[in-house]
């Protein structure tokens, strides 16, 4: 495990001093939990503003959506 060192602001800094009143064993635990929520939303963001984008050029895309509404057709039926 790597070791970074950084300044936080004032206010971040009592967050993160605080650990136990939400329940972590320590600072540590609370900033990788943090880093860890920060990185998911990040990359959530991504697929979603990814999956905007498909949806545009599928809007836009006569041929894109014959070949969708193709594959649907031979999709194994129940």
């Amino acid at each position: 495990m790597k070791e970074y060192t950084f300044k936080l602001d004032d206010s971040i800094s009592q967050f993160v001093e605080q650990f136990q009143d939400y329940g972590f064993q320590d600072s540590r635990a609370l900033v990788m939990t943090a880093m860890q929520r920060l990185r998911s939303a990040l990359e959530s963001a991504k697929l979603q503003e990814s999956a905007a984008l498909y949806a545009e050029l599928y809007e836009e895309e006569p041929d894109l959506q014959a070949l969708a509404e193709a594959g649907l057709e031979e999709w194994p039926k129940e």
